[in-house]
């Protein structure tokens, strides 16, 4: 398959499924490189993630998750927990079973960065001549839909039986 790509003054020139990969790439360069604040790890930041989207989870199943080992899950969450981050809550289902559930701390964590990644974005923006910034709205605009496409296909293909990726 072919996708259409601007290369220059108008000009419409195909590319590949590779270009566009490469340029995703690129795009997630920017967002791990420039964007991100470093006062947690990935693994700590998409954990608290995941437990502000789906709510308190069994660890065994956050380390599964993530694509870590149940011991580094339980150092991580240990951690975590030390920092006032997440707590262990009883399941309501299955007193026998603990659950691991984020805090408020964790979840204003988690907003202030996302409040620093869309700051340091705008200033990026910013820099930019205004066509090449009304390009890439209009380019995130018409995007989007296919952006959270692949996001769920990759959710899928992770949780799917047999997937050794990690």
């Amino acid at each position: 398959m072919e996708y259409t790509q601007q290369s220059g003054a108008g000009s419409d020139a195909p590319a590949t499924r590779e270009e566009v990969a490469e340029a995703l790439e690129q795009l997630a360069f920017l967002a791990v490189r420039h964007l991100t604040n470093r006062d947690i790890s990935f693994t700590a930041a998409s954990t608290l993630g995941r437990l502000s989207r789906e709510g308190p989870s069994r660890l065994t199943a956050l380390a599964a998750d993530e694509g870590v080992t149940q011991p580094s899950m339980t150092q991580l969450i240990q951690r975590l927990e030390r920092q006032g981050l997440v707590t262990r809550v009883d399941d309501p289902h299955d007193g026998r079973v603990v659950l691991v559930a984020i805090t408020d701390a964790g979840r204003e964590l988690l907003a202030e960065r996302r409040r620093g990644r869309t700051n340091r974005l705008a200033e990026l923006l910013a820099t930019l001549p205004p066509e090449d910034e009304q390009a890439l709205a209009t380019a995130v605009r018409a995007a989007t839909p296919a952006f959270q496409r692949l996001v769920e296909s990759a959710a899928r293909a992770r949780k799917s039986p047999g997937n050794t990726a990690s």
